[in-house]
């Protein structure tokens, strides 16, 4: 079992010094056969391998240096991201019992499968995310003792959404297992500051890692090609989201909101992507028949493969969250240079700044998403300054390398191994600028965030 944390231990060792080997006299290929490297074996667990998190995750599996890493990850079966992950080289194992809500005999059934294959496989490092996984996967490793344990906090089991006694229920599963990882990450400041303030936490035991998504730098500008396809008019503005069509995500607002502005923009068009599962399908027939009812004209394309072409045609993207980790659909639009309006919620205002990267409201008021929306269609010319900071800010912080770069330096120390070779603090970043923990750790209030970096996390 493991040891707790020590109460006020904020003192961290550095990674353990070693120099790096000179360079090769030969290549590889004229040598005699040399035994194989011995790589660290990492086991993400998560519980849906979907959208959001389940991104996040293939992106830190499918990122660490081959060489140095041997990544697996499991969680529950469904969903395309498994064979983008069998094809990075990553090895995928499908949890039969894995799932989203409590159902004692099931989630024992899958706690049985993780431990197995945590005997099976000997793991260095195992790397939870989510709630449901974060507390099995923790479990299963005190289980079987596994050296190194690592959390990611995406988002929180307990919202507002739940009923009283769920959140009591919850809360207390998290608090249960605070002392069963090495080391906590959030993929934003405002998550980890609500990790310590929700007692989920030690002070000090968690830092910043922000989840990375897949830029791509030369997507060209399809908004003609999209407003055809979709049969837009091409002066026709459009406002669009990006999300399943899921509680969370509330559509319902996105409908209302949409209803507001379209009493002074009639012209404007709405766009809805995502994709609809069983459970929320009678909420997306209730998202349409409000749109119905209200005379708005949403156009529902449902899953598409192409969403950053599809956020190409948007001048306005607009996220309506009652809770969000950091929102991944919101962190591709801003890099792709969508002006924004989002919800203030958990760890989105790291990234929306009013005024300087969009817009901001508070969830559930329509009457204010719709202002801010009207007011962005209004002025175009510093709409679309916004944007173009926002995917400044963006494409500094939140790319591939930068965060697979933190993560080793992460497992790194706490193994004892040497520092990898990339300056996490440098990582990606052609401008070499670097801030420092406590900038991206400031209070909510303090202007932390002033700084442009990929990396901006890394302790001293």
């Amino acid at each position: 079992m493991h040891a707790a944390i020590p109460a006020g231990a904020d003192e961290r060792p550095p990674s353990s010094a070693w120099p790096a080997p000179p360079p090769p006299v030969v290549a590889s290929e004229q040598l005699p056969p040399q035994p194989d490297p011995q790589r660290v074996k990492v086991l993400h667990v998560i519980t849906r391998f979907i959208a959001g998190s389940g991104g996040n995750t293939l992106l830190s599996a499918a990122g660490m240096d081959p060489d140095r890493y041997e990544t697996w990850v499991a969680g529950a079966p469904g969903g395309p991201l498994w064979e983008q992950a069998e094809r990075a080289g990553v090895h995928v194992v499908r949890l039969d019992h894995m799932s989203e809500r409590i159902a004692p005999r099931e989630d024992l059934r899958c706690l049985i499968e993780l431990v197995r294959l945590m005997r099976r496989e000997r793991f260095t490092v195992v790397h939870t995310h989510c709630s449901k996984a974060g507390f099995l996967g923790r479990l299963a490793a005190r289980i079987v003792r596994v050296p190194v344990v690592v959390h990611t906090f995406h988002i929180f089991a307990v919202h507002s959404g739940l009923s009283p006694l769920r959140r009591i229920l919850y809360k207390t599963l998290d608090r249960m297992m605070r002392s069963s990882a090495h080391e906590y990450l959030a993929v934003a400041p405002r998550v980890a500051r609500e990790a310590v303030e929700t007692h989920l936490v030690r002070p000090g035991s968690v830092r910043v890692v922000p989840s990375a998504v897949e830029l791509d730098r030369s997507t060209p500008d399809a908004g003609a090609d999209v407003r055809r396809e979709l049969g837009i008019a091409p002066d026709a503005p459009i406002v669009g989201t990006v999300g399943r069509l899921v509680a969370q995500k509330a559509p319902l607002d996105f409908v209302r909101m949409a209803a507001r502005v379209r009493e002074e923009r009639p012209d404007t068009v709405f766009v809805m992507v995502g994709d609809t599962s069983l459970e929320s399908r009678p909420l997306e027939k209730e998202t349409r028949e409000e749109a119905a009812r209200l005379g708005v004209p949403v156009v529902f394309t449902g899953f598409r493969s192409d969403v950053t072409r599809v956020m190409s045609a948007f001048d306005v993207f607009v996220i309506t969250s009652r809770y969000e980790g950091l929102g991944r659909a919101l962190t591709e639009a801003m890099g792709s240079g969508r002006p924004v309006v989002a919800t203030a919620v958990n760890g989105v205002p790291d990234l929306v700044q009013p005024g300087s990267t969009g817009l901001l409201a508070e969830p559930g008021d329509t009457a204010a998403l719709a202002q801010c929306v009207l007011w962005l269609l209004a002025h175009p010319q510093e709409a679309r300054r916004m944007g173009e900071q926002g995917r400044d800010r963006v494409r500094a912080m939140f790319g591939q390398d930068a965060m697979c770069a933190l993560l080793d330096t992460v497992y790194s120390r706490l193994l004892g191994l040497p520092a990898p070779s990339t300056d996490p603090a440098r990582a990606g970043n052609e401008a070499g600028d670097v801030v420092v923990l406590r900038e991206v750790l400031a209070p909510a209030g303090r202007d932390g965030r002033t700084v442009t970096t990929r990396a901006p996390v890394a302790r001293p």
